[in-house]
């Protein structure tokens, strides 16, 4: 189980910490993600993280917590209307790609941790599943889903596998390893659902 310490006025500094974990991991890759590191980036005394992560694996926990929260907001304000078209509702999952997309750090080290921690279900779920914003972005898909006329009993399935693509599609452009059309890639994965 991972534990957080929380002391008196921890909640600012444990997001200052984990941001700076989130910067290095971007720019440095996995292994620049230490303690000493970590404090030397966020311009904190020597130990400070260690107060809030006491190991390695509690440090990657709260940096993992950090790049949930902050996606989270994305999509707190966006309406979906009742009806829409494939490529309607393409172009609103493109738009909400996009704007994760604009957090290159935030993506780059959620990838990276991610084949990190692949054996640590714990911690993966913290990236994946379990990620606040996971859930939300799979309730954005259902909601797509059902303006698209797709029946509620069959939408689970379609919905889950749409929020893959999107997490493919983000780590291909967050990674510039090819030029992604968002839109038409998805307008066509929606086509195909649709029939």
């Amino acid at each position: 189980m991972i534990v957080e310490h929380e002391r008196g006025g921890g909640m600012e500094r444990k997001d200052v910490i984990a941001d700076a974990g989130i910067r290095l991991v971007a720019r440095e890759g996995v292994h620049a993600l230490t303690h000493r590191r970590v404090d030397v980036e966020a311009g904190l005394p020597a130990g400070s993280t260690s107060y809030y992560a006491r190991t390695r694996r509690e440090l990657v926990a709260l940096v993992a917590a950090r790049l949930s929260d902050g996606s989270a907001g994305d999509l707190d304000h966006l309406v979906i209307p009742d009806v829409l078209t494939p490529a309607e509702a393409g172009c609103i999952l493109a738009g909400v790609a996009r704007g994760m997309a604009g957090r290159g750090d935030a993506q780059a080290a959620r990838f990276l941790l991610m084949l990190e921690v692949r054996d640590d279900l714990e911690l993966r779920d913290l990236l994946t599943p379990a990620a606040a914003v996971r859930s939300q972005v799979t309730d954005l898909a259902a909601r797509l889903l059902a303006a698209l006329g797709v029946p509620e009993g069959v939408r689970d399935v379609p919905a889950s596998q749409l929020v893959v693509l999107v997490d493919a599609l983000l780590m291909y452009d967050t990674s510039h390893a090819e030029p992604v059309d968002l839109e038409t890639t998805l307008t066509a994965y929606l086509r195909g659902i649709i029939g």
